[in-house]
């Protein structure tokens, strides 16, 4: 699987502590094998976000992504759970 960042991603992911940033790796191998592991928690998201989807670092941090081809995946956010309000 191919995962691609935008820039909002990689400027949130700079913000993040040392100890999120290593989770949110452990957590992106994870995905990469199985987007819809059990420990990342994939769920659909609704409203504003429709099409687009989030899995869980820990139990405040989230990574929203979007399908866009078979093996395409683009993060679009990652923070805590207030970047579904931005």
């Amino acid at each position: 699987m191919k995962i691609s960042y935008s820039t909002k991603f990689v400027r949130e992911y700079k913000h993040l502590s040392l100890q999120h940033k290593k989770k949110a790796e452990k957590r992106e191998e994870l995905f990469v094998h199985n987007p819809f592991d059990p420990k990342l928690d994939t769920h659909a998201l609704a409203g504003r976000l429709k099409g687009l989807w989030a899995f869980s670092i820990d139990r405040q941090y989230r990574i929203i992504f979007e399908f866009v081809g078979k093996n395409d995946v683009w993060f679009h956010s990652v923070g805590p759970h207030d970047i579904y309000k931005r």
